[in-house]
């Protein structure tokens, strides 16, 4: 059911355009002033109608002032000018300026109908088009597949594409949460090495002498425990692409093996004394500033600076609100799924409270909720009460005067006792949520001498 805003300052036209476009199944907003239905695009978190019919000639604001405007807040938005005969040539203009087509007063209902449906339709079969190019280009839909509406993510991906093909290392930087490994990915894929392994490791999950011995592999006897000869990553991934993600986890020492690794292109196995070939693409995310890493004199600039050939960073999901309807719609789809559930759809209430959300845990904290939704609903649909008390605190809602001032750290005690809570004190879940990694929830947890009985 598509959305209509009308902009007019006759309130004939209005109401004659308001009853004909309802008769005809659409939704409609109507606005008499240019500045009302400006502020109403203003202040939408992502875009609030399907089309725009604007008169020319307003009282308050040029209408081709409004067209520039909304033009600007969103670029994909058509609007349809309507003009009396003696402003044919402000409706040229507006062609001119990017709308879609111009409609001269008094027009037959059939004619503006048509011209809707065409449009309409228009937009429908790009948007198919678009997305069948996109499932493409991704390949078969899995665990890895990106979804995204957005323009800000879509430059994120047109430069993923664009760099792929290259052999450069590739710096990925962003919050937790954003999907560093789905990027790193796509990277593979659409590499010549994309027949090769794709080799993961999580650089913070491990301690110094477990992520050695992954990385460079170990022979029988290297140290205690080592009962056996293991392959590492490195080797694994031997024509193909390592993907190293918390790379501002790693020690100073094993920066340094990196390092050799990456100018060398050969590494010595654990217990041994021989060195072997390589060749790996190295490809490594952080949500650290590794700039301000290497000034304190934690990380090593000739690594950064050999990791860092191409950075790519990716926005928050609250820098991309125009994606978090086809996420929730992906996660929802794939976890009624998963647990053979039939939950089809979310309401619009439950919608609009997702993407007012400011989401500090990003596309993973999204999952996590969709999730959970889905498990606790008894009936098709999603409503606003399946969703966790900390996804429906507004972003835009302002604190009162007359809340009591708190100090950062106790926010951040109740904050993470609450999301403990949520997950049954399930650790790694909640240090997902939170976009930190374990190591780090550990650490608050005994800082704030935190545990199952006595969490908000």
């Amino acid at each position: 059911m598509a959305t209509i805003f009308i902009c007019d300052d006759e309130e004939e036209i209005l109401r004659f355009l308001d009853k004909m476009l309802r008769a005809n199944g659409y939704v409609v907003e109507t606005f008499s002033h240019g500045a009302s239905l400006l502020a109403r695009l203003g202040n939408a978190p992502a875009m609030p109608c399907d089309v725009i019919l604007q008169d020319v000639r307003m009282p308050d604001i040029d209408g081709l002032q409004i067209l520039e405007r909304s033009c600007r807040l969103f670029p994909d938005l058509p609007v349809i000018i309507m003009t009396a005969h003696g402003t044919i040539d402000d409706a040229i203009s507006a062609i001119r300026q990017g709308a879609y087509d111009y409609i001269t007063k008094p027009f037959p209902k059939e004619k503006l109908l048509g011209m809707l449906k065409q449009l309409l339709d228009h937009r429908r079969l790009a948007d198919e088009n678009r997305i069948l190019r996109e499932e493409l280009q991704r390949g078969p839909v899995g665990s890895d597949s990106i979804i995204f509406r957005s323009a800000v993510f879509r430059e994120v991906y047109d430069l993923t594409l664009r760099v792929a093909e290259s052999d450069a290392n590739i710096l990925i930087m962003g919050e937790s949460g954003t999907g560093k490994e789905l990027i790193a990915s796509a990277l593979h894929r659409n590499s010549p090495r994309r027949d090769k392994p794709f080799v993961s490791l999580n650089c913070a999950s491990l301690s110094d002498t477990l992520l050695e011995s992954q990385l460079f592999g170990h022979i029988r006897g290297a140290f205690t425990g080592a009962v056996m000869n293991q392959k590492g990553l490195l080797e694994s991934a031997d024509d193909g692409t390592l993907f190293l993600d918390e790379i501002g986890d790693v020690s100073p020492a094993i920066q340094a093996k990196l390092l050799r690794v990456i100018q060398e292109k050969d590494f010595i196995v654990l217990g041994s004394t021989r060195t072997k070939k390589v060749d790996v693409r190295f490809v490594a995310a952080t949500n650290k500033d590794l700039l301000t890493e290497v000034r304190e004199g934690r990380f090593r600039e000739d690594l950064y600076y050999r990791l860092n050939v191409i950075s790519i960073t990716l926005p928050s999901l609250r820098e991309r609100r125009d994606d978090i309807e086809p996420l929730a719609r992906h996660f929802l789809k794939a976890s009624t799924k998963r647990m053979k559930k039939e939950v089809f759809t979310i309401d619009d209430a439950a919608l609009q409270a997702l993407i007012r959300y400011d989401w500090p845990g990003n596309v993973r904290e999204l999952e996590n909720v969709m999730e959970r939704a889905v498990i606790l609903a008894r009936g098709t649909t999603i409503g606003i009460d399946l969703l966790p008390l900390n996804s429906r605190r507004e972003a835009s809602i302002p604190v009162a005067p007359a809340t009591p001032l708190i100090p950062l750290d106790e926010i951040e005690r109740q904050h993470i006792g609450l999301i403990l809570k949520e997950t049954g004190f399930h650790k790694s879940r909640a240090a997902d949520i939170l976009g930190i990694s374990r190591k780090t929830l550990d650490r608050k947890i005994a800082e704030y001498h935190l545990s199952g009985r006595d969490t908000p």
